[in-house]
């Protein structure tokens, strides 16, 4: 009985408490006092100038690491042109989504101007906020000439978490980018430090849990990710250390879209299973994502892309919900996981630059395609995919794969994906 109560699908959710629900009600509560006001008169004390607007359910908070601080389990993906898109920064703060993640070079730059134009006309909010940027620059006099410029783009004196974006290898955790951090947090320009990977996800968190200075790793994690044991060592050993761990690439979107496209859009009986199955308990199967990764409770956050406010309420809904997943419900993971594997690039890096030291992009090129095919974010694939050398990116279709598809742990059709990345990004 208290499943079926604790239970908050999709439809139900929209439905007693989505955004046209909660806007429709504001806009009645503010005409009906409107209404009051006029007809008692302008000398009447008892009816109040606006409505005091109902507070919304707050999603759970849980600790980050050793920061002591503690943040929303959901984060708010901030690769969006955030200027335009203002309507989610409100209504994540409804919520108390506050965990905001953002980089320097997120839409142009506009995920940040976005921030900062709700801070200036909310300056309030700023004390709710955990505002966290990202930059990847060399010198570390860029490093700073990065967070100067999102200071300012943001309209705050400080970012609660500053990120290395993209660590790709344990060599660039270096002493000298211990120390701009350290002068960073002296200055009192940002509160914690730490890093964001996209790939060679264990060897860098195994290599982040011997040090003493990283704060918070975002790493990708999700329901495939964590069927690998070398990854939950380095979790483990990372939640051991202390570090805060935010996960990214929950969905666990692959190419399978593409290969949809050439099956005539016909669903795979595993793909179907995993709704199905999702489905009858009352969640969608991005809920189900969310649901799988925040059961870890190592992660203090998942932090998902939200195009608009329809997806930030279902994203809302999952982790409201108190429903836990079963073990049946997590070997339904894993099978799925284990038979679209030839689907996902899992982020081995250093495999697919060990048999193809000449052209170490490649799983860059399988997270653009991704980029392109799953999120839709055609412009940002394109952008990344024009900072590949372009001696390296007019070689691409004359280079022979199927050595590196032999070593591929995830067996990628490697040579069919570049040749549609090179056809799709250039």
């Amino acid at each position: 009985m208290k499943d079926k109560q604790n239970k908050i699908n999709r439809r139900n959710f929209l439905k007693t408490m989505g955004t046209a629900g909660v806007g429709a009600a504001f806009a009645g509560m503010t005409d009906a006092f409107a209404s009051a006001k006029a007809a008692a008169g302008p000398n009447e004390p008892n009816v109040p100038e606006k409505p005091q607007e109902p507070k919304l359910p707050q999603v759970p908070r849980r600790k980050l690491g050793k920061t002591g601080v503690e943040v929303s389990c959901l984060s708010l993906g901030g690769t969006l042109n955030f200027l335009e898109n203002q309507i989610i920064l409100r209504k994540a703060l409804e919520w108390g989504v506050s965990y905001w993640d953002t980089a320097f070079a997120y839409a142009g730059g506009n995920s940040e101007l976005g921030i900062g134009k709700f801070i200036s006309k909310n300056p309030q909010v700023r004390e709710k906020l955990f505002i966290v940027s990202k930059a990847r620059t060399k010198p570390m006099a860029k490093m700073d000439e990065s967070l100067q410029t999102s200071l300012e783009r943001m309209n705050t004196k400080y970012i609660d978490l500053y990120q290395f974006h993209g660590v790709s290898e344990p060599a660039q955790l270096t002493d000298e980018l211990k120390q701009w951090a350290d002068s960073a947090k002296k200055r009192k320009l940002i509160r914690f430090f730490g890093f964001s990977a996209h790939k060679n996800w264990a060897p860098c968190l195994l290599a982040a849990a011997k040090l003493d200075w990283i704060d918070v790793i975002m790493t990708g994690y999700n329901f495939r990710l964590m069927q690998d044991a070398e990854m939950q060592e380095a979790v483990e050993a990372c939640y051991k250390a202390g570090i805060g761990l935010v996960a990214m690439k929950v969905m666990g979107h692959g190419q399978k879209v593409v290969w949809k496209e050439r099956m005539t859009n016909i669903e795979t009986e595993g793909d179907k299973k995993l709704a199905g199955h999702f489905l009858q308990k009352g969640f969608t199967e991005g809920q189900a994502k969310i649901k799988v990764v925040l059961q870890d409770k190592r992660f203090s956050s998942a932090c998902v892309m939200t195009e608009n406010v329809a997806l930030l309420t279902e994203n809302v809904a999952a982790v409201l919900d108190e429903t836990k997943l079963t073990q049946t419900d997590m070997d339904v993971f894993k099978e799925y996981a284990a038979a679209s594997c030839s689907g996902y690039c899992a982020g081995c890096a250093n495999i697919c630059d060990s048999a193809l030291p000449d052209v170490p992009y490649v799983s860059d090129i399988m997270r653009y395609l991704m980029y392109y095919n799953s999120y839709g974010e055609q412009d940002r694939a394109r952008t990344l995919f024009a900072e590949i050398p372009g001696q390296v990116r007019q070689r691409l279709a004359k280079i022979d794969y199927r050595a590196l598809e032999a070593r591929c742990p995830q067996h990628l059709p490697i040579g069919e994906l570049i040749a549609e990345a090179a056809s799709k990004l250039a």
